[in-house]
Order: C-alpha cells, then structure tokens, then sequence
C-alpha cells in the first residue's frame, strides 16, 4: 500500500511518480482531480516563496484525464509586483500538459486591518465525532477515496443532492512532506461535484472540467469542510460550488465547471 499520493523521482526534482491513491472513480487509469490539483499547490508555493505573502486564489485547468503515471511539474512566476504577484503552474505527462494553475499571491495587511467585526465572515458547520456510513461510488479497491477521511453532516454518496461532508489526507501529497493548508483545500475541494452528485453515477459523468479555489484565510487543522451543491441542466452544462470551512469557521469559495453526459 503507498504512504503518499506522490513520490518525488530522485533522479529528476521537478517529476513525481504517481501512485495508486491518486485513481480517480471514474477510470482505473485515470487519477481523480484532488491529488494533482494539490500537487500544484505543492509547486506553486515553493516557487519562489515570500514571507509575508499568502495565495488567496487558484484556478486549475483540467487539459484532459490525468494518467496514473509520471508527472513533470513546474512553476514560474509570470507577473512579480510589490504586493501581488501571479505564478504559473503545469502538470505534464509524458504525452504533454494535462493540468494548468494560475494562483494570485497576494501580501498580507501589516499591521491588521481594522475592520468592522458585522462585516467579518462568520459562521460555523458541524464537525461529526464518528464516521457516517457512506460507500464511495467506485469498484476500485485503492483510490483517492482509501487516501482521505470523509464524514458527512448532511446528505451522502448515496443521496442525491446538497451535502455537508469533511475531508481530511490521510497521506502525505508529497512523500516526506507535510501537507500544506493549501495542498489540504485543494485535495478536497475538488470532491464538491462528488459529494453534491445529483446525477446517478451508474448512468451519467459529471466529470470537472476545472477548478478555481478562492481563500480569505488559510485553514487551521486537518480537516477541510465542502458546504456543496450541484447545479445540472439539460444542456449538459453543470455548475458544483462549495462553501468551505474548517472547525473554526469560514475559509473561502470553490467552484467546479461540470460536463454531463450518459455514461
């Protein structure tokens, strides 16, 4: 069994080789979005790091289905500035980029801000002390969904519909690393169109075409909550946007750009 979604290639720095917890549900070759979508975060904070400053947006471009094998990864930033700046991330396969991320970082206020507390996000969801049952809708034996620790509030798997569900790693992202708060958000983030599902999964995809996370603070702790719903019309043009928080309260927006069609 790995003990990491990812391990770092000791003969080349910038390629992690892909391990089984990152297989998505929909393809036993393909890798569910959360893991590569954290590996971003990995490189984008290491890309030239400032103190001082935190990323407060990520968008993530989902090229095509993200093989369960070898990824380069690398980050440049593309536009410096004193108080933001915007770094560029990709993901590639051997058979090109699969995944692109543009994250805005930004310098934090000091000293604080006063700021009037009526006008602070506020608000709080409920933390489950025990596992609910819920059986994630997949035949594969190891996956994303044997690498994290889910429990839900309100709604599950097997419910349609808006949900309330906490996520936590299991594994490391990065073999020998901690995971960041930001690796954490988006490793989870990008579960709102599953947890939210209003589509049967024996009979429809609702696979993401991207993902764009927007954070107004960094979590605290493990555990990351999605408040999510999905959005289908019959078009086949989806919309999953979550609410996110940690135990202590609110920590930003993540919205998910949904293709539906029959399986």
């Amino acid at each position: 069994m790995a003990d990491a979604f990812y391990r770092r290639d000791p003969e080349d720095p910038n390629r992690y080789l892909s391990t089984e917890l990152t297989r998505g549900p929909w393809s036993p070759d393909a890798q569910h979005a959360g893991p590569p979508s954290a590996l971003l975060g990995h490189v984008i904070e290491r890309c030239e790091p400032r103190p001082g400053f935190q990323v407060g947006r990520v968008a993530v471009e989902i090229l095509g289905p993200v093989p369960l094998a070898p990824l380069t990864a690398q980050a440049k930033v593309v536009r410096a500035g004193r108080s933001v700046e915007l770094i560029e991330a990709t993901l590639s396969s051997e058979r090109g980029p699969v995944m692109q991320a543009k994250a805005w970082r930004i310098k934090l206020a000091e000293p604080v801000l006063d700021l009037p507390e009526e006008f602070l996000p506020t608000g709080t969801r409920e933390f489950p002390e025990a596992t609910q049952p819920s059986l994630f809708p997949t035949d594969h034996e190891v996956g994303f969904h044997t690498g994290i620790e889910y429990r839900f509030t309100t709604g599950s798997f097997d419910e349609p519909g808006p949900a309330v569900c906490w996520i936590r790693l299991k594994y490391p992202i990065v073999a020998g690393t901690t995971p960041s708060p930001l690796e954490r958000v988006l490793a989870a983030a990008d579960s709102g169109n599953g947890v939210s599902a209003v589509l049967d999964w024996s009979k429809y995809l609702f696979i993401n075409t991207d993902l764009t996370v927007t954070l107004h603070r960094q979590p605290v702790g493990e555990w990351v909550c999605l408040d999510a719903v999905t959005h289908p019309q019959p078009h086949g043009i989806g919309l999953a946007e979550s609410a996110l928080f940690d135990e202590t309260g609110p920590l930003g927006r993540s919205t998910q750009t949904l293709l539906l069609a029959p399986r």
